[in-house]
C-alpha cells in the first residue's frame, strides 16, 4: 500500500477506526516520549515497567466490573506509584528493590482478578498486546485530555524535575520537597503509561516510555532539545509503524515498537556526535594527529646538530686533533 492510499483510508469515514487508532498512537507518544526523559536521566527504567504491570489490576477490575479501562487502571497505577514513593524513602533498600517487590505482586494481583471473569482468556491477547483498532471515542477523549494535563504539570515543574533527576542530595540541601516530586513524576509515569497500554499493550509499553528518549539522549546534549526530539520521534515512529501495520497486516503495538527500535538503532550507530561511527572517525583522527605530531618529534634533525640533536662545534680542532 502506498502512503497515498493510507491517506485515503485515513479520512474514509467507513474506516473511522483508523483514524482514531493513529490519534491515539500519537498522543500517547508524544506524552511518553517527554516524560520519558525524566525516567532515562534519572536512569530509572524500571519504574516504567512496573507501572505497567501495575495498572494491569486496575484493568483487570474494570473490565471484571464493565468500568472504564483508562479510569481503572489509572487508580490502580496511582496507588502502586504511591505505595513506591512511600517504601523508596527508606534507604535501607535502594529504589529497584522496591520497585522489584510491586512490580511482581499488582501483575500477579491483576492475573487473579482477570481470572474471575468469564472467558477471560480471550480478552487477556488485549490487555498484554494492545487492542489500539478497537478504541471507543470516549477512550479518545480520555486520552486528549489526560495528555494535556501530564504536558501542564511537566512544563509547570521542569526545573524541579531536572534537578531532583540530576543531584537528589543537592535538591534536598535546596529545600526542595524531593519525595512530593517523585510521588507527582510517578503519578506522571503512571498516566503516560495508562494512556499507552491501548497502543502497544502492557508488554510493549515500556519501549513507548523509553525507547524514544533514550534514541534523543544519542542525539542531543541539551536537555530542552532532547525533549522536543522524544516525542517527535515517538509521533513519527507511531505514525509509520501504523502504516505498515495496515499495509502488511502486522500486529500494530509490535510494529510500532520495532520502528521506534529502529530508530534507536540509526541513532546509536549514525548519530552526530555519540553515533558508534562518529566516534570511530574520531579516534582515528586522533591517532593521526599523535602519528603525525610523533613523526615531527623524530624526524630530520636541525640545522647545525647532530642525528641526537647536540650542537655541532663551529670548527675543527687544528691537526685533528693530533698534538703538536
Amino acid at each position: 500500500m502506498s502512503p497515498l492510499d493510507f491517506l485515503t483510508d485515513l479520512f474514509n469515514p467507513d474506516l473511522a477506526f483508523l483514524s482514531k487508532a493513529l490519534a491515539v498512537a500519537v498522543m500517547s507518544s508524544i506524552v511518553c516520549g517527554v516524560i520519558g526523559c525524566y525516567v532515562v536521566l534519572r536512569g530509572m527504567a524500571f519504574i516504567g515497567d512496573t507501572v505497567a504491570h501495575a495498572v494491569f489490576p486496575g484493568l483487570a477490575v474494570a473490565f471484571v466490573v464493565g468500568g472504564n479501562l483508562v479510569l481503572g487502571g489509572t487508580i490502580a497505577g496511582i496507588l502502586t506509584a504511591a505505595l513506591i514513593a512511600v517504601f523508596s524513602q527508606n534507604r535501607r533498600l535502594k529504589e529497584d528493590s522496591i520497585i522489584g517487590v510491586f512490580f511482581v505482586a499488582a501483575f500477579a494481583l491483576g492475573i487473579v482478578i482477570i481470572s474471575q471473569a468469564p472467558g477471560y482468556a480471550g480478552s487477556l491477547p488485549q490487555f498484554l498486546f494492545g487492542s489500539i483498532t478497537g478504541i471507543p471515542d470516549s477512550d479518545l477523549y480520555v486520552v486528549g485530555i489526560t495528555g494535556l494535563i501530564v504536558l501542564a504539570v511537566v512544563f509547570l515543574l521542569n526545573k524541579e524535575f531536572v534537578t531532583i533527576s540530576l543531584d537528589r542530595e543537592s535538591a534536598r540541601a535546596l529545600g526542595i520537597e524531593v519525595f512530593w516530586l517523585d510521588l507527582v513524576l510517578y503519578v506522571l509515569v503512571t498516566l503516560a503509561v495508562v494512556i499507552s497500554v491501548q497502543t502497544v499493550g502492557n508488554i510493549l509499553v515500556l519501549a513507548l516510555l523509553i525507547t524514544p528518549a533514550a534514541t534523543a539522549r544519542l542525539l542531543t546534549d541539551r536537555l530542552g532539545i532532547m525533549m522536543v526530539l522524544a516525542p517527535t520521534i515517538g509521533g513519527v515512529s507511531a505514525l509509520a509503524g501504523l502504516y505498515l501495520s495496515w499495509s502488511c497486516d502486522f500486529p500494530t503495538g509490535g510494529t510500532i515498537v520495532l520502528v521506534l527500535t529502529a530508530a534507536f538503532l540509526i541513532a546509536w550507530f549514525f548519530g552526530p556526535r555519540q553515533g558508534l561511527i562518529a566516534k570511530a572517525r574520531r579516534r582515528l583522527a586522533r591517532r593521526s594527529e599523535f602519528a603525525a605530531t610523533s613523526a615531527g618529534a623524530v624526524g630530520e634533525p636541525a640545522p647545525g646538530t647532530n642525528a641526537v640533536g647536540i650542537p655541532e662545534p663551529d670548527h675543527q680542532p687544528l691537526n685533528n686533533g693530533a698534538r703538536p
